[in-house]
């Protein structure tokens, strides 16, 4: 696999647009912290880019299953780099409307380029290769993430906003370079696109047709209750210890748990089925959520994050390999897309919730919450692959 160039180009490429994408991120909180004076209004700016990926997802997923996925993953740089041609005028003009036309286009051209990737990377390795491809890809995002918000932060204290958005720039058009040297047999996809001339409304039925598919997408709704609440709850362990330190140390143990999770996955599959170990991570991730109950403890606090963040690091490349090899290649596309739409929809509802909630009963009892639906839902989805006798072993997912 590690030959393979095309693999190497999916990881710098995703690494470079990382570096990008959170430049962008910290600019954009800069820039709204000296314009947008309400935090109701910066979460209404913001949520118009979500929006506007929402509404494109469909017709996203359709493009994807009937194209040529490097031409997708081509334009959709394209539509990065035109995006923050937007946000330079908004700089000029200190102007929240083009900041928000940045948004809606940034979004629109990830709502293409995420989907045509996850098609992708099926293409380019075996399917025993997939599992540790799909965590080196998280690992390159984790890593970009660290790298693209400190020296963002850093930036910040010594030169002016603009610099982060021609840094933004740069990148992405490395990314359009980068993708340029794709080879990808894409042969039997065009056969494939003859077939996939159906609309969205498909997935679902699609959906319901792979019991795997559907019983795993629903577990996806454990972790992202966990990271969707991850910067309010860092914050609310933050104000409890008086510490703005500790918020630094939840980041970083976190990332570095993610890390070594992604690493180590391939030996962990290779000692347990598909099934056990999906099971066991929606089981641990639970878990460390009930154990938000005991966060006034630093230490605790700091071991949930941290293994959390290592069973989510398994957790998310696994469930993507299923989807990989359980979805029919022509219905990749729509259903990446899907995917996508349905995880921007609960991350807002559990960010709304998280806020209520905090404010309601508190930490520990976001805590309890949390870990009571996400236990219960792994119990009864246990229960259910037993009694449907759903066969998820690592060498038929």
């Amino acid at each position: 696999m590690w030959r393979n160039r095309n693999v190497w180009i999916i990881l710098l490429g995703e690494f470079v647009v990382g570096l990008g994408l959170w430049a962008g991120i910290i600019g954009n909180l800069a820039f709204m912290q000296e314009v947008v004076p309400s935090d109701f209004y910066k979460s209404l700016i913001i949520s118009c880019g979500i929006l506007a990926g929402l509404v494109v997802g469909p017709l996203a997923g359709r493009i994807i299953d009937r194209s040529m996925k490097k031409t997708v993953i081509q334009w959709a740089s394209v539509g990065r780099i035109i995006s923050v041609l937007f946000m330079f005028i908004a700089l000029y003009t200190n102007s929240v409307i083009w900041m928000i036309l940045f948004l809606i286009s940034l979004q629109i051209a990830a709502a293409f380029y995420m989907p045509a990737l996850q098609s992708i990377i099926p293409i380019i390795v075996k399917d025993k290769d997939l599992i540790t491809l799909n965590a080196w890809q998280m690992n390159a995002r984790t890593i970009s993430r660290i790298i693209g918000t400190a020296a963002a932060g850093f930036m910040l204290s010594f030169f002016e906003l603009k610099w982060l958005y021609i840094i933004s720039f740069i990148v992405y058009v490395m990314m359009f370079v980068i993708t340029n040297f794709l080879q990808l047999d894409e042969t039997a996809n065009q056969s494939s696109s003859t077939k996939a001339k159906g609309n969205f409304k498909e997935v679902l039925p699609m959906v319901k047709e792979h019991p795997v598919v559907l019983m795993t997408l629903v577990l996806m709704l454990i972790p992202t209750l966990f990271l969707g609440s991850f910067n309010l709850v860092i914050m609310k362990i933050s104000e409890i210890h008086h510490s703005t330190t500790i918020s630094g140390l939840l980041y970083t143990v976190e990332g570095i748990g993610f890390m070594l999770g992604a690493a180590g996955l391939k030996l962990i599959t290779e000692r347990l089925n598909t099934r056990t170990l999906l099971f066991t991570l929606a089981f641990i991730i639970g878990s460390m959520e009930l154990m938000l109950i005991f966060s006034d403890i630093k230490f605790l606090a700091l071991v949930a994050f941290g293994v959390f963040g290592f069973s989510v690091g398994c957790f998310f490349p696994t469930t993507m390999v299923i989807f990989q090899k359980q979805v029919p290649k022509d219905f990749h596309g729509r259903f990446f897309s899907f995917r996508n739409m349905i995880d921007s929809v609960i991350f807002q509802v559990v960010l709304l919730s998280t806020g209520m909630m905090l404010d309601l009963v508190g930490l520990s009892g976001l805590g309890l919450v949390f870990g009571i639906i996400s236990l219960s839902l792994t119990i009864t989805f246990l229960l259910y692959s037993k009694k449907k006798n759903v066969v998820m072993h690592a060498h038929e997912v």
